[in-house]
């Protein structure tokens, strides 16, 4: 014999048949409720995701799921050979991978003197091209300080249309 049981709408737990508080809201909606703890809880409005004796606690915290299924392990993953790259070709690359460490710096240290040289030819050129020009101030007709004022607070307005 299959017994019906409904799950409580506050704490998810099982009700028997005969067990439980039907409660019906405003709105017409039927709750059915364990005990009237729940229904207590429920009319209060608290949250049943911070009560720890709740299904819905256990389930957001994975509280008793570890029995269920045990953890699956991660696969490692094999690597596949070595695959040339746009530009370079898989001999080139094996190349550079067994170069020494002394070789690889010299190489790298003689494109940074190469790149600093083209730098300072650049600015070399730009000084040549375009020689210092000596700014002349040019001097504004003075004005009298009441003058100054009513254009400077005209200026902080703005104009008023």
């Amino acid at each position: 014999m299959v017994v019906k049981t409904e799950t409580c709408s506050f704490s998810g737990l099982r009700i028997y048949p005969g067990h439980g508080i039907f409660f019906v809201r405003g709105d017409s909606k039927g709750f059915k409720f364990i005990s009237c703890k729940a229904k207590s809880l429920f009319t209060q409005r608290l949250n049943p995701r911070k009560l720890a004796w709740t299904q819905l606690y256990r389930r957001m915290h994975k509280k008793g799921t570890l029995e269920d299924q045990s953890k699956k392990k991660a696969r490692k993953v094999n690597k596949s050979a070595p695959k040339a790259v746009v530009g370079a070709s898989l001999e080139q690359i094996k190349a550079k991978r067994f170069q020494k460490p002394e070789v690889r710096a010299a190489a790298r240290e003689a494109a940074l003197r190469e790149v600093k040289e083209r730098a300072k030819a650049k600015q070399a050129a730009k000084k040549v091209e375009k020689p210092k020009a000596v700014p002349v101030k040019q001097a504004a007709p003075k004005q009298s300080k009441a003058a100054s004022k009513a254009t400077n607070k005209q200026g902080a307005r703005g104009v008023r249309r």
